[in-house]
């Protein structure tokens, strides 16, 4: 670590202390050459990988898009809002875990109709409908008997 003051490459660790929710490291250090003391804050930097879109053009993974893609398919729809922040969180951490610096945005879509037919079948059909890009009623059906032929009905249904 370099000094600020003096900007001399040899520094010594005086105290170390982890911060109170864990998160972060403050360390007190010692200039070798000028004597003066500062401090230093280590903390993690997660960076989640870019997002190639079906142009091939790449932005930042963001959970706000996520955010609205589940509003859409779950318009006026019974799941409540810790569901549907439970969902973002799980895709989020799924593209996380990756460990990747880049993921095809069609992956992101796919973990999303995972989430949605956990939550709501109805919603899975929406987002599918679009994601899918359905031409005509046929794409519709073939959705719906797919859903049904994975998650049959129950009396609760």
């Amino acid at each position: 670590m370099k000094c600020p003051f003096c900007k001399g490459h040899d520094t010594q660790v005086v105290d170390t202390r982890e911060s109170e929710e864990g998160d972060s490291i403050r360390r007190r250090r010692r200039c070798v050459s000028c004597d003066k003391r500062f401090t230093t804050y280590e903390t993690v930097e997660l960076r989640m990988p870019q997002v190639v879109k079906q142009n091939g053009t790449r932005s930042e993974f963001d959970a706000e898009k996520l955010r609205t893609s589940f509003k859409r398919a779950l318009h006026k729809r019974p799941v409540s809002t810790e569901a549907v922040d439970a969902a973002i969180d799980s895709v989020t951490q799924k593209v996380f875990a990756l460990g990747e610096r880049e993921i095809i945005s069609r992956q992101i879509g796919e973990m999303v109709m995972q989430e949605l037919l956990k939550l709501d079948k109805v919603a899975y059909i929406r987002f599918a409908s679009v994601y899918k890009s359905f031409q005509d009623v046929g794409d519709f059906t073939d959705a719906v008997k797919a859903v049904r032929a994975r998650h049959p009905r129950t009396q609760e249904d």
